[in-house]
């Protein structure tokens, strides 16, 4: 295994890339390289396997998808690059990407292969002939197994947040997928951490890696982190402190296990927040409706087990709470960079008893820093009345199947039926069977109204409040 020079981020011109791509690519804003697109990318280009230590949110997406976009011939309909991705939600980003940096080629077919909808359609998405593939390892094997899927012509093979796959007891079937390879491709391994684990994995699949280490960006000085000290009886009576104290719009509450989430929900809930648990057993169509609630902030605090949580690219997440603190220094410092990211402020709290200090100690040897305590006394309410979100998620009952489009609900909302302006309407997701649009709180009950009475590509929909 090869290390790679340090290269510092640097102009996307210097790579040899399509003008086409280097065009797409102003437009989309990316004007410099992040470090670990520029540490990665010159390598990946000239079909070499590498494996990349680097954080969420550090770019690494579209380091991988613009070096297999390059590899590509888009006249060959065969799938000739793979994403293995850990969830769902990850997998579903990584496509977005990909079509986004791919709109300057041709027309370059991407299909999405994850659990918790039907095979049938997507057996058929394949039929149609794709050249990408971005899944969860179980899916694709499905796939495989069935002969929907075949990769006689693989040049790529992705492995995105390798480290987590391990986690959640991939590795058979990411063993299973990868024999289904040509010996003969490109294997790219990016990772938040590099366990043993993943070293074995590199033994195996991979052909003399490059390893490039990029370190986690500057902006998570930005992050203010505090300890508290708490007993087992006031634990879930601090994190309400806290939310009253601190008041962030939204928050995400890291619990260990799934129980742990539910009883923190059900507290939380009966003090009057809105509050919504995300963990491993939810069935797909549930943890759809909590991530739209709470990517749209019409939901101010998701509890989540680390599992269930990873994957997930929420924007403007103004608090991270360790309601327990995880005995893991590391998988502790990947929970409070979801916080501070994109050059803004964030809060990370954390609440440890007397019997989790040892577990402070390894976060304090693995930060070199000694953590900041503060009383718990301190924290008094500083706001008139309960912690709202801003926003309400309405449901509609009709989505892709319908042909509904975002487009079409915001038509319907800022029209002349509607009336209300373009700023008053938040997220609009649009999932198979159904629609999640976030309306500003003040105005939710009259949006309702009016959608109930009026039309969405002209036919009439029946919508409903999600939670409340």
């Amino acid at each position: 295994m090869s290390e790679a020079a340090p290269v510092k981020a640097t102009s996307f011109g210097t790579l040899a890339l399509k003008p086409a791509t280097l065009e797409n690519l102003t437009a989309l804003g990316y004007l410099e390289m992040t470090p670990v697109q520029a540490a990665s990318l010159p390598t990946a280009l000239l079909g070499q396997d590498l494996i990349a230590q680097a954080q969420t949110g550090s770019g690494k997406t579209a380091a991988f998808a613009l070096a297999l976009l390059a590899n590509l011939n888009p006249r060959r309909f065969a799938v000739q690059a793979m994403v293995l991705c850990p969830t769902r939600e990850l997998a579903d980003q990584v496509t977005t990407e990909i079509r986004r940096l791919a709109r300057a080629e041709e027309n370059i077919k991407v299909v999405t292969l994850c659990g918790g909808v039907a095979l049938r359609g997507q057996r058929a998405s394949l039929e149609h002939g794709a050249h990408i593939v971005v899944g969860t390892p179980g899916r694709i094997m499905d796939h495989l197994e069935r002969e929907y899927l075949t990769l006689e012509a693989l040049g790529t093979l992705v492995l995105d947040e390798a480290d987590r796959m391990l986690d959640m007891g991939f590795l058979d079937d990411i063993k299973t997928v990868v024999g289904k390879c040509p010996k003969e491709r490109q294997t790219l391994l990016f990772s938040a951490t590099y366990p043993e684990g993943i070293e074995k994995l590199a033994q195996q699949f991979m052909r003399d890696p490059v390893l490039i280490e990029v370190q986690a960006p500057v902006a998570q000085s930005l992050i203010e982190e505090r300890f508290y000290e708490v007993t087992r009886t006031n634990r879930f009576e601090s994190v309400a402190l806290l939310l009253n104290h601190f008041r962030p719009v939204s928050t995400l509450a890291f619990c260990n296990t799934k129980q742990q989430c539910k009883e923190l929900v059900t507290y939380l809930q009966q003090q009057g927040f809105s509050a919504l648990a995300l963990y491993g057993e939810l069935e797909q169509r549930e943890r759809d409706q909590v991530l739209a609630q709470f990517s749209n902030r019409s939901c101010s605090v998701l509890v989540a087990t680390d599992v269930a949580s990873r994957g997930l690219d929420i924007t403007q997440l103004e608090a991270v709470i360790n309601v327990i603190i995880t005995p893991d220094a590391e998988v502790h410092v990947h929970r409070i960079g979801r916080t501070g990211r994109a050059g803004e402020s964030g809060l990370a709290l954390s609440l440890a008893s007397m019997d989790e200090m040892g577990s402070v100690g390894k976060i304090e040897q693995y930060q070199k820093r000694e953590s900041v305590w503060h009383k718990r006394e301190g924290l008094t309410p500083t706001g008139k009345g309960p912690l709202l979100p801003p926003m309400r998620t309405l449901q509609i009952l009709g989505g892709r199947k319908e042909k509904i489009r975002p487009g079409d609900v915001l038509g319907a909302l800022t029209g002349p039926d509607g009336g209300f302006t373009r700023e008053q309407i938040g997220k609009i997701n649009v999932t198979e069977f159904t629609t999640f649009v976030a309306v500003q709180r003040g105005i939710a009950d009259e949006a309702l109204r009016k959608l109930n009475a009026g039309k969405v590509k002209g036919k009439s929909v029946r919508v409903r409040f999600l939670q409340d």
